[in-house]
């Protein structure tokens, strides 16, 4: 097996935090249910990064002295507060970075913890039998063509050579995806109060085949989201869109506007985009959510011309319940759970 990349600082621990909001993603400007749960990580940590509209980074590198050090512990507080506070559910990943910890809360379903150890064998053990589309920022056009050239695992990609993943993807994609395949992510943990931003979300009643229901779905978002902007005189300079799949994974793409806008067309148009860019094809999708970040007061848009679209709330209401995720647990990961949950203690 390749070496690989030179691991992350020693020592260092994250969580990564998914809330299972019902429905999947509150419409949020950042201070209602979301803002109020990473005030309740920041009890915890004052090094929270929100990744909204339902995750954040925690750095617990140390940890609170009443709690030793110990990441489960820190993560067994942070779901029971959630859950009797919030009555929001939680899945918490924890590892040595960002995208081991992220992948960790992926694989653990709702109600658990699912922990990597720092040791390169358990690192390896939960990484190498994943699926390609597991690796945080691989969409289905990409895992496709991974897949077209034998590449179906984690395993698989991190034992191609450097130069081949360069020429697949580019130069970048093909470095950042080695590295993500052999276990290092340097990205620090960046505290901060979230940006503002406008979300909208809509949850499918069973998992969505087709395209052209989940196009309309992506359309009716940004309508709703453009109608928002509009009635709290906001301008946004930026659109995310997230897919959670049937499997509980996420995909999201995010692009800047032209120029900041709360125009209707221009947000289904750039939103559509997004959405055609993650060439999802027959991908069983649970559920979207779209957010309109880089929020300015909409004197700063230039003039623009053209018809909106109504300011009505659109059909993109949920209508499901929480993202169903895997209770896997990959080789060397242990999962935390409820005391009657199946799959082992801390």
């Amino acid at each position: 097996m390749p070496t690989g990349p030179a691991p992350g600082p020693a020592g260092r621990q994250v969580l990564h935090v998914h809330f299972h909001f019902r429905p999947p993603v509150p419409e949020d400007d950042g201070s209602g249910a979301y803002g109020r749960l990473l005030d309740l990580l920041r009890e915890v940590t004052p090094r929270v990064q929100a990744l909204p509209p339902a995750d954040a980074d925690c750095e617990v590198t140390g940890g609170p002295r009443a709690f030793d050090g110990d990441p489960g512990a820190l993560a067994r507080l942070i779901r029971t507060r959630a859950l009797t506070f919030h009555g929001v559910v939680t899945s918490i990943g924890c590892a040595e970075n960002r995208t081991l910890a992220a992948m960790a809360a992926d694989a653990a379903g709702p109600g658990r913890t699912v922990l990597i150890p720092r040791h390169p064998e358990a690192v390896a053990g939960f990484l190498r039998p994943r699926p390609v589309t597991a690796l945080p920022g691989v969409g289905p056009a990409t895992a496709r063509l991974l897949v077209h050239h034998g590449l179906r695992t984690v395993g698989a990609v991190a034992d191609t050579p450097l130069p081949t993943l360069r020429r697949l993807l580019g130069a970048a994609e093909g470095q950042r995806l080695s590295e993500r395949a052999h276990g290092v992510d340097h990205r620090p943990v960046s505290p901060g109060e979230p940006p503002a931003f406008r979300t909208a979300g809509h949850a499918f009643a069973r998992d969505e085949l087709d395209p052209g229901r989940r196009r309309r779905a992506v359309a009716a978002l940004a309508e709703r989201i453009g109608g928002r902007l509009r009635s709290d005189g906001r301008i946004a300079g930026r659109l995310t869109l997230t897919v959670r799949y049937a499997d509980g994974s996420t995909t999201a793409r995010d692009r800047a506007l032209p120029e900041p806008s709360h125009s209707g067309p221009v947000l289904v148009s750039a939103a559509c985009s997004l959405y055609e860019s993650l060439g999802l094809q027959r991908a069983r999708v649970r559920g979207l959510s779209l957010r309109a970040g880089e929020l300015l007061p909409e004197a700063y848009a230039a003039t623009q011309l053209g018809f909106d679209f109504p300011d009505g709330d659109g059909d993109g209401g949920g209508d499901g319940g929480e993202d169903g995720g895997g209770d896997e647990e990959g080789g060397g990961a242990t999962v935390d759970g409820p005391a009657d949950a199946t799959g082992g203690g801390p």
